[in-house]
């Protein structure tokens, strides 16, 4: 589908990192599946900032990680907290370009979206990469041991239920290992997450937080 005008091991894997911080716009965008020509087998994984993945179509960027891991967060005054209604979290993020290297806009509100992207090519066989996210049961405010259950952030996609094959979909953390989606060969998909908290339960006040990884790995 074509949009209008790390070492190899015996299980290679890439991972990035995002920051889940609670102590609150979205826009609309899209999401793509994208061809790679084949090559050697390599993997690309973005989450928020990156480096260019190369040019377009060939996954042949530079190797090694851009070291940023960015934050979203939801800072409720207590008119918020005790509500009860879910919160919209926001991004320190400031990737709007797509990093599939075709300089399209794909979220062009990055501080309320995480534009995340993951890509595999490889020259032959039928395998698909797998993108999973691992998250912690809670977050916690270190200075009082006080937790909210991961369970609490969820987000949605720019285009929940797309007959494009291979986007990332909707869903909560639960804490664990989730798998949630596979990339065939050959093959780029990014789309825009929007995280919101349930805010479902009054909590102490403080600043909890928690990280969770995203990791693709192929066979």
């Amino acid at each position: 589908m074509k949009r209008a005008p790390c070492s190899t091991t015996l299980r290679p894997l890439v991972s990035a990192c995002l920051v889940l911080l609670c102590a609150a716009e979205t826009a609309a965008a899209h999401a793509w599946s994208l061809n790679i020509n084949s090559g050697a087998r390599r993997l690309f994984l973005h989450v928020g900032n990156g480096a260019l993945s190369g040019q377009a179509g060939t996954l042949n960027g530079g190797t090694g990680t851009s070291g940023i891991v960015n934050t979203v967060r939801a800072d409720l005054t207590v008119g918020q907290l005790v509500s009860g209604a879910p919160q919209a979290m926001t991004s320190n993020s400031t990737q709007s370009i797509s990093l599939y290297g075709d300089g399209a806009v794909i979220c062009p509100s990055p501080t309320s979206q995480v534009l995340i992207g993951a890509g595999y090519r490889r020259n032959n066989s039928s395998t698909n990469a797998v993108l999973t996210v691992s998250s912690p049961m809670a977050l916690t405010d270190t200075s009082t041991g006080e937790i909210i259950p991961i369970t609490q952030i969820s987000w949605i996609v720019s285009a929940p239920g797309s007959p494009t094959p291979g986007v990332i979909p909707s869903g909560t953390f639960t804490g664990g290992v989730q798998t949630l989606t596979t990339v065939p060969g050959n093959t780029y998909i990014e789309n825009c997450h929007t995280y919101s908290y349930a805010n479902s339960a009054l909590r102490a006040a403080g600043t909890y937080t928690g990280q969770v990884t995203y990791t693709l790995t192929s066979p």
